[in-house]
Order: C-alpha cells, then sequence, then structure tokens
C-alpha cells in the first residue's frame, strides 16, 4: 500500500471536505486493496472440515467468539459428525457439550432443527442456494452467506463460491466508520456496501474488515495511531492516537498474540489458539441458555 501523510500523534484528523458519490467509492476501494495486502491470509476464523462443521459453527458462534466455539465443537462432531447423527440428538446431551457457547438451549433446538431440515429435505447435504439456505432453523443471511462463500463440496473440494457479505458486528461497525454507509440494520448494511463492490469481492471484503475489525478498529478502543487505513479513513481520531500507546492495543498476530483458529490455514503468520478453555471468556452465557440464535448469528 502506498503510504500517505496520516495526522500526527494526539491530533484529529483534519474534517474532510463533502464527498461524492464516486469519491467515496473509490475511497472504499482503495480501502478493499489496503485491506487485501494487510491481511492476504484473511479467512474464516472456525475450525471446520465439511460444509455441515462449518454451519454448526457458525450458529454456535452468535454472541460468544470465534475461540470459545473452536474450542467446543471437537467433542461435538465427534459425537455428531452428520446431520442425521445430530437430528437424532437426546437434547439435552447436546445442550451440555455446547453450553460453553452460551444461549446453549435455543443454540440446540436450532442445531436439531437444521439437522432434521437437511436430512429430510437436503439428502443430508448443506444446500448451495441462498434461498434454501434460509429455509433451514436458526440460519439468517449471515449464517448463509459465510457457509455459501467458504465451505466446499467434501467429495471434490471444489469451493461452493457463492458471492455474499457478511455482515456481523464488526463489519456493521466499519462499514460505518469507513463512511460506506450509515445504515445501522445488517440487511440495509449488505445491500448499500453491495452497490460498491463486484460480486467477486463481497466474500474476501468481509474477511478482510472482520479481520481489520478484531485487530485494529475495535469498538471501544480503536488502535487509530497503529492503523495502516488512517489516511484513508474519515474516523480517524475516534480512538488512540499516540502510535506506542495504539500498538499495544493491537490484537492476535498483530499483537503477537495466538488467533483464534486450534487449526489455522498454513499461511496464517501467527500462533494457533489452545485447546484449554480455562481463562476464556465466553460472552452471554448467563441465565437459562435461552436467546435467539440468528438475528445474532
Amino acid at each position: 500500500m502506498a503510504e500517505s501523510k496520516a495526522p500526527q500523534a494526539g491530533q484529529s484528523a483534519k474534517p474532510r471536505k463533502p464527498e461524492s458519490r464516486l469519491a467515496m467509492v473509490r475511497r472504499a476501494r482503495k480501502i478493499n486493496r489496503a485491506l487485501a495486502e494487510l491481511y492476504p491470509y484473511a479467512h474464516p476464523e472456525l475450525d471446520f472440515e465439511t460444509p455441515f462443521e462449518l454451519l454448526v459453527a457458525v450458529v454456535l458462534s452468535a454472541q460468544t467468539t470465534d475461540l470459545r466455539v473452536n474450542q467446543t465443537t471437537p467433542a461435538l462432531f465427534a459425537k455428531y459428525p452428520t446431520p442425521e447423527d445430530m437430528a437424532a440428538a437426546n437434547p439435552e446431551e447436546l445442550e451440555e457439550i455446547i453450553r460453553p457457547t452460551g444461549f446453549f438451549r435455543n443454540k440446540a433446538k436450532a442445531l436439531i432443527g437444521l439437522s432434521i431440515k437437511l436430512r429430510d429435505d437436503f439428502d443430508g447435504e448443506v444446500p448451495r442456494t441462498l434461498e434454501e439456505m434460509l429455509t433451514l432453523p436458526g440460519v439468517g443471511r449471515k449464517t448463509a452467506n459465510v457457509v455459501l462463500g467458504n465451505a466446499r463440496d467434501p467429495r471434490t473440494g471444489e469451493p461452493f463460491g457463492v458471492p455474499g457479505i457478511t455482515v456481523d458486528t464488526h463489519f456493521g461497525r466499519l462499514a460505518r466508520r469507513f463512511g460506506w454507509t450509515t445504515e445501522e440494520d445488517p440487511e440495509k448494511v449488505e445491500a448499500a456496501v453491495a452497490e460498491i463492490f463486484p460480486k467477486s469481492e463481497w466474500t474476501m471484503l468481509s474477511h478482510r474488515v472482520v479481520f481489520h475489525g478484531r485487530r485494529i478498529c475495535h469498538a471501544r478502543k480503536p488502535a487509530c495511531g497503529a492503523c495502516p487505513l488512517a489516511p484513508l479513513c474519515p474516523s480517524y481520531g475516534v480512538g488512540e492516537t499516540d502510535p506506542e500507546k495504539a500498538r499495544k492495543l493491537l490484537k492476535y498476530e498483530m499483537g503477537g498474540q495466538p488467533g483464534q483458529r486450534l487449526k489455522p490455514p498454513a499461511d496464517y503468520p501467527g500462533r494457533a489458539a489452545s485447546a484449554a478453555t480455562n481463562g476464556v471468556a465466553a460472552a452471554s452465557t448467563e441465565g437459562d441458555g435461552t436467546a435467539t440464535t440468528e438475528g445474532a448469528a
């Protein structure tokens, strides 16, 4: 990425002139190219081998961390490796395995429901269209787009290859900070961003933006002073601008820490996460385990 001069440490960004639609689109595409250089290894941060495992992992990821899901799914998939196995699961036994991910009762209900649907209506195969994916219990657009954009045929290894924009909390936050949209509703964010980028970029754009949101552009204290995108970002200055202080806010491989996957891709530059669950906080695990899955998923 060509370097541009960012605001000095401790200073807020200068007020930007009103930006035309064309200028915003050009800047957005520069941001995507910069993210591609920064995260050439961007990928789904859930461990999975099959489309069914990815689908289950994404459903479990609602309101918790991908790391917590990755620490939970080995035992889950050992006991229920196929939709047929999970469709026949004892709900209480399934709930106990997935309890660490939070909201375990509703997640168990969704997993059994979608497994029954896969078994009965799709011959035990994960469908390959958005319309069919959305018929599965507990599956909304975010889950469907993740699976369709990243799953591979277990027999041939060919990717499903259906482009999609995955609007989670990170993507929505950064889309607004980057000035791509002012929308809050995930479907409206998805529609707005889809008009800016070619369809061929949607899946990888999603990974790159989420990576950036988790590593640098955090919700509470973004590391503006350590962000390579600062010259392109209209929100520079909402976080820490001092370079030294900002570097201390970097997470995962950017901060010299393990990532979220127990089995990361070969090109991942950081360390694998630990399979131990001690000290890893699962979000929203209080209460009786009942809550919605998707929209949260």
